[in-house]
């Protein structure tokens, strides 16, 4: 379902304020919808690659399975918006609000999500290889299975965030806060946590192979169990050293 500009007009200015947009399935690849009002609308599976919504307002949206790569999403409003399977590869999310949004199974990666906030946002089982986290707010995420392999994620806040089972390798930690995070079987393998808050993080059989980690770090985790230390066996009791 494609729509001229004519359309979209009409969609967007002269429907009724208390009915949600009905778009799904449509086709609004590339189409401008800078600081739109799409507040509960119903785009799941629609094409919105390379769509201008910067500052729009997606609160409350369904946007299952929708199709939003490249998309520029900056400053975009999308608390509680359902983005279950959605792709946003490359997308534009800097500093998009996100929080308590459904984002699992998405697909997320290379996108920039620098700035953003996504606390309490479901991303379990979501790739967000490679993207740009840079002092993203993710506290109280979800984000169990998730993949953040060389994800940039400096400064980002990861306060009480449930990572287990997620894949971090090679990711930039620096600076981050971890503390009280469940990391428990996450894998850290080569990476970056110079600076990193580790206070109260769950680190049971997580594996820290050729991760740039200090002793006095891991020394403020909650558990380090089973743990796989940087150039070391695993972790059997309490104390830290290699």
């Amino acid at each position: 379902m494609e729509f001229t500009r004519t359309e979209l007009y009409t969609l967007l200015n002269l429907h009724p304020s208390d009915r949600p947009l009905w778009l799904i399935e449509a086709d609004l690849s590339g189409a401008n919808l800078t600081g739109a009002n799409l507040i509960g609308a119903k785009l799941s599976m629609s094409n919105l690659t390379g769509t201008k919504l910067c500052r729009a307002d997606l609160s409350k949206a369904d946007l299952d399975a929708a199709r939003l790569d490249r998309a520029n999403l900056v400053e975009a409003r999308l608390r509680g918006a359902n983005l279950l399977a959605a792709t946003l590869i490359e997308a534009n999310l800097a500093v998009a609000t996100l929080a308590e949004a459904n984002l699992s199974r998405s697909n997320l990666t290379r996108a920039s999500l620098s700035y953003a906030s996504l606390s309490g946002a479901n991303l379990d089982y979501a790739n967000l290889g490679g993207a740009g986290m840079i002092e993203a707010d993710l506290r109280g995420a979800n984000l169990h299975e998730a993949n953040l392999g060389r994800a940039i994620l400096r400064r980002a806040c990861l306060s009480r965030a449930d990572l287990r089972g997620a894949d971090m390798h090679e990711a930039n930690l620096r600076w981050a806060d971890l503390t009280g995070a469940r990391l428990n079987g996450a894998n850290l393998t080569g990476a970056d946590l110079r600076g990193a808050n580790l206070t109260g993080a769950d680190l049971r059989e997580v594996n820290l192979s050729r991760a740039n980690v200090t002793p006095e770090q891991l020394a403020e985790a909650s558990s380090l169990d089973d743990a796989t230390m940087p150039d070391r066996p695993k972790h059997t009791n309490r104390s830290v050293q290699w």
